[in-house]
């Protein structure tokens, strides 16, 4: 059975990459809350390059559930290594929700997230992976 390709706000992962760095670093990579889209899902979220690294922080994920996280993950990874950093961070707030996703947290934990006190940011789950 074919997969269907995870499009972001309307953009491939490949579409994504290709796109010149004045472009993402003006329109993606700022450090900002922004809302946009995953696949069925609506998420929101912040990306800042910090440290040699970028850092996507997660505030909430609404809908989904074929694997946004993963597409997510797949084009850090890939956007990461494109442009030299040495990883990402990640850091997804879904410790102290008022309606708990269970089936989030156990991907998060799955994939060795664990919850940590961040400086200026409070307890958040918490994961650093290398390129």
């Amino acid at each position: 059975m074919p997969t269907r390709e995870m499009l972001f706000e309307g953009f491939t992962e490949e579409e994504i990459l290709a796109l010149s760095a004045e472009t993402v670093e003006g329109l993606i990579v700022l450090g900002e809350p922004l809302v946009f889209r995953v696949g069925s899902a609506t998420v929101l979220g912040s990306f800042k390059v910090s440290s040699n690294r970028l850092v996507v922080e997660l505030a909430q994920i609404e809908g989904g559930g074929e694997g946004v996280l993963v597409a997510l993950a797949s084009l850090a990874r890939r956007y990461a290594a494109l442009h030299q950093l040495e990883g990402t961070e990640w850091i997804v707030h879904a410790v102290s929700c008022a309606k708990p996703n269970l089936k989030l947290r156990k991907v998060l934990e799955h994939r060795g997230f664990v919850i940590e006190e961040i400086a200026g940011i409070g307890v958040a789950y918490h994961l650093t992976d290398a390129t």
